[in-house]
């Protein structure tokens, strides 16, 4: 079984930024399909918890070790933004992740993703964030 964490604003679109997520839907997939979901609220990072500003930039480094430890058991992450630093940590734990483009709700990411049709996304990672 392999699991896919999709950030998610209302538990059921895709968000438009990683840390700024309210959660995580997860879902686990067995033999290519999904079989179970499960939404694990995001009170790991300063933007979840209203410690920061949408124009606040980190020049000192912050942890990601709660966001780490909440997401500790999936192989990958879809999204439609994500600062680098929050990308090279998940992918130094063992965690993929993945910018797409086009498609809205998590389920249909994570459809689109194990159908293979999955169009990677445009941009880079937000050098915005140290």
């Amino acid at each position: 079984m392999n699991r896919i964490a999709v950030p998610s604003d209302d538990g059921v679109s895709i968000a438009g930024h990683f840390g700024r997520s309210a959660c995580f839907i997860v879902f686990d997939v067995e033999d290519g399909r999904i079989s179970k979901t499960e939404v694990r609220p995001n009170s790991q990072t300063a933007f979840a918890r209203g410690e920061c500003s949408g124009s606040e930039h980190h020049e000192q480094g912050h942890s990601h070790a709660g966001i780490l430890g909440l997401l500790h058991d999936c192989g990958f992450v879809l999204c439609r933004g994500m600062g680098w630093r929050a990308a090279e940590d998940l992918k130094r734990n063992g965690i993929e992740p993945l910018l797409v483009d086009g498609v809205s709700s998590a389920q249909e990411t994570v459809e689109a993703y194990l159908a293979g049709k999955l169009s990677a996304g445009s941009a880079s990672f937000c050098r915005c964030h140290s």
